[in-house]
């Protein structure tokens, strides 16, 4: 039995129901979304005591953390998503972990200021900071996917999954990625697959005027 705890459409869980598509798992969801400084119900600070989703409960066992649980996902239950030798493993590891730490807060940032305020607030020059940010890892990324089609060469990995994850927010905030036309390309084949219609669909609901590091604190 497996369980995925979290509101595909509001938290970091719609990248783990991807990968639970992508491998044909049939899953229970228990769809918490939790605001910053909300009670959490006991028992799932039992299963989770950061109180945050997502969190994977796979035959008893629990695991925390979006990028870890598509990683174990993929090698627990193997096929082509999975890494074929300890050297993919380790770059599905690598860059997994760049996506969060070079992408991810500067991108929803971005993504908070184009387009997920009432009324619109944009700021321009916190924007221009944000994507000046970007620039650097996109065009890292950019030159990688120049000579394959996808991260870890000619097939779609949980690499690929764990780093489109992370980009997702650029077609919904419509951020110009034109500059970086071989990332663009992999980011458009890996969302336009069935099994992504989660994170394609994700969608914020504030319910009070908020600023950009309130949205930010809602995925940290």
């Amino acid at each position: 039995m497996t369980t995925l705890y979290g509101d595909v459409s509001k938290t970091r869980a719609n990248r783990c129901s991807w990968m639970l598509k992508e491998l044909g798992i049939e899953y229970a969801n228990e769809p918490f979304s939790f605001r910053p400084g909300e009670a959490k119900p006991a028992e799932f600070l039992a299963l989770n005591p950061n109180g945050k989703c997502p969190t994977l409960v796979d035959d008893g066992f629990v695991l925390f953390e979006s990028l870890a649980i598509n990683l174990y996902l993929a090698k627990k239950y193997g096929g082509p998503l999975a890494p074929q030798s300890l050297e993919e493993d380790a770059l599905a590891t690598q860059w997994s972990l760049w996506a969060a730490t070079e992408i991810e807060k500067p991108l929803l940032l971005a993504s908070a200021l184009r387009y997920l305020f009432e009324p619109q607030s944009e700021n321009p020059e916190e924007l221009e900071i944000a994507l000046r940010k970007l620039s650097r890892p996109w065009g890292v990324l950019d030159r990688h996917l120049q000579e394959r089609q996808f991260i870890l060469g000619d097939r779609f990995t949980v690499a690929d999954i764990n780093v489109a994850a992370v980009l997702h927010f650029i077609p919904i905030a419509a951020i110009d990625i034109s500059f970086w036309p071989a990332m663009a390309r992999w980011l458009e084949a890996c969302l336009a697959r069935p099994a992504a219609v989660d994170a394609r669909s994700v969608r914020f609901r504030v319910p009070r005027p908020a600023t950009p590091r309130d949205i930010v604190a809602m995925f940290v």
